[in-house]
């Protein structure tokens, strides 16, 4: 996906572990979750909402070619 292979995907835990430690771990990794989720949500609305207003400007396009 990012070019992360099973040893950084590791050492990045182990990181976090570190940091944040083994209470608080669970609780930044659900944030984290749920940021992603909304991220992905707020994209894929914007690529539905994309094609229709570029349909809107063929449309128009194509009647000051008519006339």
């Amino acid at each position: 996906m990012f070019g992360i292979g099973v040893p950084e995907l590791i050492l990045i835990l182990i990181i976090g572990l570190v940091v944040f430690g083994p209470g608080k771990l669970p609780e930044v990794g659900k944030a984290l979750g749920k940021g992603i989720n909304e991220f992905k949500k707020a994209t894929s609305d914007i690529s539905e909402t994309k094609p229709m207003n570029t349909e809107k400007t063929e449309s128009k396009s194509e009647v000051k070619e008519d006339a």
